[in-house]
């Protein structure tokens, strides 16, 4: 579909219970393009909240799946299929913000295609759309230290106020290579982001 918006999917889990929990860092995401997450409208047939909006012009649809993370792939293959994406727009128009364990609070990149490094919503998506190759924006919360503990601490409970001020800068810094991204300059955008100050590791 020629006149397809570009696609910002944030990751996260519905509910009052995780809207402040590490899991949720896509949704915080999309919630600041957003200006508000109170602008969000549910989307039945996407199985998600909405907000269209423009963004340096562009035409974008904001999306939060609310199937809970680890069954992200259905709201994006429903958004996918609405808008009758090819594999070609899909790569390039498509935007998938998530939390990412192996980088710390304050540092954020951006990456064309590769694994879903063991985050389930990544997976899912995988697995419902058979490609690996979109747009991810991997936003640092850190890791617990173990792996028995890595469920727990995306899920419960919020990070340290250290840890929420160096994740809100690491967002306003992919802010503001959105433009880039959204024009399709991937290099410039992450030549910005992956240099910037306050995003390095």
């Amino acid at each position: 579909m020629s006149n397809a918006p570009f696609l910002i999917i944030g990751l996260g889990n519905p509910g009052p219970e995780y809207s402040q929990t590490r899991h949720n860092a896509g949704f915080w995401f999309v919630d600041l393009l957003a200006g508000s997450a109170d602008r969000f409208t549910v989307q039945k047939k996407l199985h998600a909240l909405q907000y269209r909006t423009q963004l340096s012009a562009q035409d974008c649809l904001l999306l939060k799946p609310q199937t809970f993370m680890n069954l992200s792939g259905q709201a994006v293959r429903a958004a996918v299929d609405w808008y009758k994406l090819s594999a070609e727009q899909i790569a390039a128009r498509m935007l998938v913000v998530h939390d990412e364990l192996d980088l710390p609070p304050g540092t954020v990149r951006l990456k064309q295609g590769g694994g879903h490094g063991g985050n389930n919503g990544l997976r899912d998506i995988e697995r419902h759309l058979g490609s690996r190759d979109y747009l991810r924006l991997r936003i640092g919360v850190g890791h617990p230290g173990q792996a028995h503990q890595v469920s727990g601490y995306l899920t419960s409970g919020r990070p340290s106020a250290e840890d929420q001020q160096a994740i809100a800068q690491a967002m306003l810094s992919a802010r503001d290579v959105l433009p880039m991204v959204l024009s399709g300059d991937l290099a410039q955008a992450m030549n910005k982001l992956h240099t910037s100050p306050d995003t390095k590791a």
